[in-house]
């Protein structure tokens, strides 16, 4: 008889540990469950995070076309480029390739294509250039223009200003309530 409650007494410890094992599996399921939440809770705060920091960046950089657009005809006249007027958001396709210019400030020879960053870094220079090089091509109509090209910013990083003036590129320098051309006196911009 000791031996019946002895194993009466394992069975109902085994059946206890049955339980809190079961019960264990249901929090852990539990658990897991609320962490899924969790998560997609997290993914959905970052894809609201980046629409609102593409909105942002999109209207500041709206706000900086802006600001360099109302100065530009007089910051190139002052460099002895005769342009009479601009046009924002040039887009288009041409030869199988999409392509958008920022602003362009023009007259009857001349144009000046303008790339405008917020935060000018290398890369934006490469990928202008890149641009530039088929400015002609993609805008068929400025075929027989001298075409120069510029980059404005309110910041820039990576030395990216440096890059843009030794690569040709006039460089303007959003600043307060205006813009500047900051080459040196005596550069001399790249022909497209």
């Amino acid at each position: 008889m000791p031996h019946e409650v002895e194993i009466q007494d394992l069975k109902m410890l085994l059946a206890e540990l049955i339980a809190s094992q079961k019960d264990t599996e249901a929090r852990f399921k539990e658990t897991e469950a609320r962490f899924k939440e969790t998560a997609d809770r997290f993914k959905d705060t970052d894809k609201r995070i980046n629409k609102a920091f593409e909105l942002f960046e999109s209207q500041w950089g709206k706000l900086i076309e802006a600001l360099v657009e109302g100065d530009l005809v007089r910051v190139l006249n002052e460099r002895g480029i005769a342009v009479a007027e601009t046009a924002t958001r040039r887009k288009g396709r041409r030869g199988g390739h999409n392509y958008e210019f920022d602003i362009i400030a023009h007259d009857t020879t001349q144009i000046v294509v303008v790339e405008v960053k917020t935060t000018l870094r290398v890369k934006h220079v490469e990928h202008f250039l890149e641009k530039m090089s088929h400015a002609k091509e993609w805008m068929a109509e400025y075929k027989n223009y001298e075409v120069l090209g510029a980059v404005a910013f309110l910041l820039a990083e990576e030395a990216a200003d440096t890059l843009a003036e030794k690569k040709g590129l006039f460089v303007i320098c959003a600043t307060g309530d205006s813009a500047a051309i900051v080459n040196a006196d005596d550069f001399q911009p790249r022909r497209f």
